[in-house]
């Protein structure tokens, strides 16, 4: 990383995780700064691609997304053509919230939020006919313990 951080910047960035809506005089006031230079700390971060964006966390059990399941995926092909196909699919589908290409027995592991069996059969369909895949495999999370935006800065 050619970006430099330092305590105060660091400080910024855990308050930012915490409420992306602090005002920046609140936010100079914790990180004990004025205003000016907390606002010019906050551009320098964000132009630098430190910060990638703001957004607003959802509760997915309140938008009837109560079914997580972690899709593990082995394929045979390991070419960029199956690899561009495979992850155009996948990324289109909204039900697809994280997509990993990994070391080991699995190529690929998929995070999907669906409202139910019913939905994930659906969702499921749809993958499998997407693209050639040699093993498709499904763990459904009985209850989530920790999950969290927050990066350890």
């Amino acid at each position: 990383m050619d970006f430099v951080l330092d305590a105060i910047d660091r400080r910024i960035l855990r308050e930012l995780q915490k409420d992306a809506t602090i005002p920046i005089l609140e936010l100079a006031g914790i990180v004990g700064l004025s205003q000016t230079p907390c606002w010019k700390r906050v551009k320098r971060l964000t132009d630098a691609g430190v910060i990638l964006g703001r957004v607003a966390l959802l509760d997915r059990t309140k938008l009837d997304l109560g079914l997580a399941v972690f899709v593990s995926v082995r394929t045979s092909r390991h070419d960029q053509e199956w690899l561009d196909a495979f992850a155009s699919a996948a990324s289109s589908m909204p039900e697809v919230v994280e997509f990993y290409r990994l070391s080991g027995d699995t190529d690929y592991l998929l995070k999907v939020l669906v409202k139910d069996i019913s939905a994930y059969d659906i969702f499921y369909r749809r993958l499998i006919a997407a693209v050639p895949l040699s093993d498709v495999s499904s763990a459904f999370a009985m209850e989530q313990i920790k999950s969290t935006t927050a990066l350890p800065v």
